[in-house]
């Protein structure tokens, strides 16, 4: 069943430990009505449907607490229906609050294999293969963007995002994670290499530009816009940079993870 949780024995003491969510979320614990009105906002990013079923709605209410644990057992406990919010639940508590880097990029793996199962079990959902590619995207910064590529885990991001965005093109947070991808292979690699990875620098710009059309509200949008910008253009855009980072942290939160990323830009404006 792709929806019952990996029981290798280091992945249960991972999710007997988790981190919890740093911040205030009582103006984040929405009812089941208040989500659903909001749903258009929250949702923006990753273009998920309201769920019909209910206790999937409990589980996202949890996610948009900032219950992240208790969100990724709700989502797996409510079946294949609940897959998503689980992947989203674990893949943004790993990159945001997991402090153990063994754990971290054991949840990232978890999260591509589970959505790679789902991929096969409902392949017209972009989710599906986004979450893939962001689990494997996360994974491969974290063992270095070289040995990601070396590995051939760069083709599959971007294949699993081009396919996400192919399936819902109004997909802001694929759009997003496609602009880092050629961002970070162009840092890495530079533009001639990067080309063999399919990586290129005006497609990069193009990406994050369509996010920030699709999602002009987004704190994340604007982070790994500025990010993209530095890593693609050099220091010819710090300053249009900055000016992201600061439009980023001026946004006011609706959930905890936009919490979390607000919180990000506003900590690397202070240094």
């Amino acid at each position: 069943m792709l929806w019952r949780a990996n029981t290798k024995p280091e992945l249960v003491i991972t999710m007997a430990s988790w981190t919890p969510f740093p911040y205030d979320n009582e103006p984040f614990r929405y009812t089941a009505a208040s989500l659903k009105r909001k749903w258009p906002r929250l949702h923006a990013g990753d273009a998920e449907p309201w769920p019909p079923d209910a206790a999937v709605v409990q589980a996202w209410r949890l996610f948009h607490a900032g219950e992240f644990q208790a969100a990724f057992e709700a989502g797996l406990a409510a079946g294949p229906a609940g897959v998503c919010v689980a992947n989203k639940s674990q893949a943004l508590y790993a990159n945001y609050l997991e402090p153990r880097e063994k754990a971290k990029l054991e949840m990232f793996l978890d999260v591509a294999q589970r959505a790679e199962s789902q991929q096969a079990a409902t392949p017209t959902n972009p989710n599906a293969f986004y979450w893939r590619a962001y689990a494997l995207g996360r994974y491969g910064q974290g063992i270095s963007i070289a040995k990601a590529l070396a590995q051939g885990l760069g083709s599959k991001v971007k294949t699993a995002l081009e396919t996400t965005i192919a399936l819902a093109p109004r997909h802001a947070d694929a759009h997003i994670a496609l602009g880092a991808f050629h961002s970070e292979v162009i840092a890495k690699v530079g533009k001639l290499l990067g080309r063999t990875q399919g990586a290129d620098c005006a497609t990069g710009l193009q990406m994050f530009e369509q996010a920030m059309a699709l999602n002009p509200g987004s704190a994340i949008a604007m982070i790994e816009r500025a990010n993209g910008l530095v890593m693609l253009e050099g220091d010819k855009r710090m300053k249009q940079a900055e000016a992201l980072y600061a439009d980023a942290a001026a946004c006011a939160p609706l959930d905890a993870v936009e919490c979390l990323e607000i919180e990000m830009a506003r900590a690397e404006l202070a240094q």
